[in-house]
Parts: structure tokens; C-alpha cells; sequence
């Protein structure tokens, strides 16, 4: 059983979204196309920067995506259910107000 890596599905996922053969993808991202076969096969690992090539050239792209619970501050959450209800409804408000005032000098200084 061959185990196809990430990076493999990846390439493969995208390259069949955007209707294309390894060839047309290889002439598109200056990548030989056997390269892209053993990538899409799992038996080669590409280089951030070839993924990133091959994806552009399938009209994707490389994003930087944060994984669900993992570099979360979770102190401003225990700080908010340690408030009573009155104390939270305060601290939206002021955080809305605090809100509408950075939009407004931002809209000022986009001018």
C-alpha cells in the first residue's frame, strides 16, 4: 500500500480542479512532467517553493493556514468567564466603541 503525501494530494487535487494533465501542468509551472508524477505519487517530497509553483500554476495558492486550538491566547477567554453577565455586556460595548473609532481614522487616513 503506498501511502500518498499531503504535499501529493495537494498537487493532484488541484491540478484535476483546474482541468489539467500532468503535461499542460509541467509546461505551465517549468516543472518536468515526471517530476509532478512523482510527487502526485508520493514517492517524492517537492520543496516549499516547486509546491507553490505547481499549485500557482493549477491557479491555487500556498496558504498559511492556523491549525484550531494552537497559538490561541486563552487568558482573554478565562478573563471573560470570570466576568459577571454586566461586566461582559460592558466590556463589548467598549470594545465596539473602540472598534468604530479604528475604523473611522482608518477610513480617514485611506483617503
Amino acid at each position: 500500500m503506498v501511502v500518498v503525501s499531503m504535499a501529493g494530494r495537494m498537487v493532484r487535487h488541484a491540478r484535476r480542479r483546474a482541468g489539467l494533465t500532468q503535461r499542460q501542468l509541467a509546461a505551465r509551472a517549468g516543472i518536468p512532467q515526471e517530476t509532478i508524477a512523482r510527487i502526485e505519487r508520493g514517492r517524492s517530497d517537492p520543496r516549499v517553493g516547486t509546491l507553490d509553483r505547481l499549485l500557482e500554476g493549477c491557479g491555487f495558492g500556498l496558504e498559511h493556514m492556523p491549525r484550531l486550538g494552537i497559538g490561541i491566547d486563552r487568558t482573554q477567554i478565562r478573563d471573560l468567564l470570570a466576568m459577571n453577565p454586566e461586566e461582559r455586556l460592558r466590556w463589548g460595548m467598549d470594545s465596539d466603541t473602540e472598534h468604530v473609532e479604528f475604523r473611522r481614522v482608518f477610513r480617514r487616513v485611506a483617503e
